[in-house]
């Protein structure tokens, strides 16, 4: 986001945390990003955060989707207690129910957008995680979501081929935010040793940094992203 207002782009956030969207909202500048109350599983939600993008213009060209947090439990706990179907659903629809709804209204708006010379009307990218490829124990319902994300990606690129819009997806490794719960430094200690190389957890500004290498070049198209410092999960 902050890159993207450095670029000269007008941003919209749409999120479900009114507070941290509006402090990033007011440490930005209002004249530079718009926040936006949003719930990715509801559709009137999201297309009022889809037409307040289209009412800034260029910027309706680019979304990127994020999520929240999952639950992690095993299938079957200690006691013999299976998992609650209710909230293995809750995780599926909010991460990818939640990521196919933002990709279809935003891409529908992106139709209507003047082509580029290049034929591009916009491109949207999708965040899915490497627990998509190999989750660990008690990310049923989170690597179920984020592996749907994945799948999706080349079937979407291919249905929007002809509109001009490209998808793309990243997977990130261990990256440290906020959801953590505990300081960076406790953190690193904590994950960033399993990491091969850089043996370290990654950084949000690193994850920035590849979403603006994929919105610059048109030729990405269809494709997920690993970005985890080669790390691998094991059980």
């Amino acid at each position: 986001m902050r890159r993207l207002v450095a670029a000269g782009v007008k941003v919209v956030i749409a999120d479900l945390d009114a507070d941290k969207g509006k402090a990033f909202e007011e440490a930005l500048g209002a004249d530079k990003v718009r926040f936006v109350q949003t719930d990715v599983t509801d559709e009137d939600s999201v297309l009022a955060a889809v037409d307040a993008a289209a009412g800034l213009g260029r910027c309706a060209r680019r979304w990127s989707c994020t999520a929240g947090l999952a639950a992690g439990r095993r299938i079957v706990n200690r006691k013999g207690e299976p998992y609650p179907l209710e909230t293995f659903r809750r995780t599926v629809d909010i991460f990818l129910s939640g990521t196919f709804n933002v990709m279809s209204k935003a891409a529908a708006a992106m139709t209507r957008n003047d082509p580029l010379d290049s034929g591009q009307r916009g491109v949207v990218i999708t965040t899915a995680s490497i627990a998509g490829f190999e989750g660990q124990v008690g990310q049923t319902d989170y690597s179920a979501a984020k592996g749907g994300v994945i799948g999706l990606t080349l079937t979407a690129a291919r249905d929007l081929a002809p509109a001009g819009v490209r998808i793309m997806c990243i997977a990130p490794g261990t990256f440290f935010t906020p959801a953590y719960g505990m300081s960076e430094e406790e953190a690193q200690a904590k994950w960033g040793p399993a990491v091969p190389n850089p043996k370290r957890m990654g950084h949000a500004d690193e994850y920035a940094r590849l979403a603006m290498q994929i919105i610059d070049n048109d030729y990405l198209n269809g494709e997920v992203i690993r970005i985890d410092g080669a790390l691998r999960f094991n059980i």
